[in-house]
């Protein structure tokens, strides 16, 4: 699909998902506009788990796939499990590319993403923004959990968009939903979600990375605590140019 063309549907599609605030209606009208094949890529979030449920719910034409990091929390790795009990499917997992892990370990040291932020931007790329690229590979639609409210830098998150960087549809069903929304959700649908949650944990990626917030905090408050606060994002949903890796062959 060209870009001119994909913009325009994404535009046609984000319409029509801000006319109804039910996610049912939501789901119909991807199933309905948005080109096959379609990937919804998982990390076992709150937002995810909403929508691995109302995907499963609704039988949609969806691949799960999930980044393994290889630094997943146990607790992670459980829901995972319970996940593909509980709905009967399978998520495929995509992990980093080893010779480029090793080459980073080597360079970096084992937690050389706290040594500075293009470290750890690098131990991103590698670990999740170059495996994104695979887990995308020949698809048409990117379907995601990303919420605006969840920190400054996705507060423009639109329910659609023409992604540049992959060349293909990116859409947020639940990009206007607040948390007490999603948490709404995931106690009346009995949704199975992560056991961090209840010690604190609002967001949740690599262990290392990820600590749980006081009462007070923003919701990524507890991801890469240590760096400056407008600058907490993986690379994972940022325009092409957004983050610079300093080893261009990792």
């Amino acid at each position: 699909m060209a870009s001119a063309s994909g913009s325009g549907l994404a535009s046609r599609i984000a319409s029509s998902l801000a006319s109804s605030m039910d996610l049912e209606a939501r789901l119909r009208c991807l199933a309905e506009l948005a080109p096959l094949p379609a990937v919804f890529t998982t990390s076992f979030g709150l937002e995810d788990q909403v929508l691995t449920h109302a995907i499963a719910s609704a039988g949609l034409s969806v691949e799960l796939v999930t980044l393994d990091t290889g630094r997943l929390f146990p607790e992670t790795l459980a829901l995972w499990a319970l996940t593909e009990r509980v709905y009967g499917l399978k998520v495929r997992a995509v992990l980093p590319h080893t010779p480029s892990m090793e080459l980073l370990i080597a360079r970096d040291g084992v937690e050389g993403f706290r040594a500075s932020l293009a470290a750890r931007h690098a131990c991103c790329h590698v670990r999740k923004v170059a495996p994104l690229s695979r887990a995308l590979a020949g698809a048409s639609t990117w379907i995601t959990g990303l919420r605006a409210a969840q920190s400054d830098e996705r507060r423009g998150s639109p329910f659609a968009e023409w992604n540049e960087t992959h060349g293909l549809l990116k859409v947020n069903p639940i990009a206007d939903w607040t948390r007490e929304a999603v948490s709404a959700f995931v106690s009346e649908h009995c949704v199975p979600i992560n056991e961090l949650h209840a010690k604190g944990f609002a967001s949740i990626g690599c262990a290392p990375c990820t600590r749980a917030i006081a009462p007070g905090e923003p919701e990524r408050a507890g991801r890469w605590w240590w760096e400056d606060e407008g600058k907490k994002e993986c690379g994972l949903h940022l325009p092409p140019g957004g983050i610079a890796v300093p080893i261009a062959h990792l």
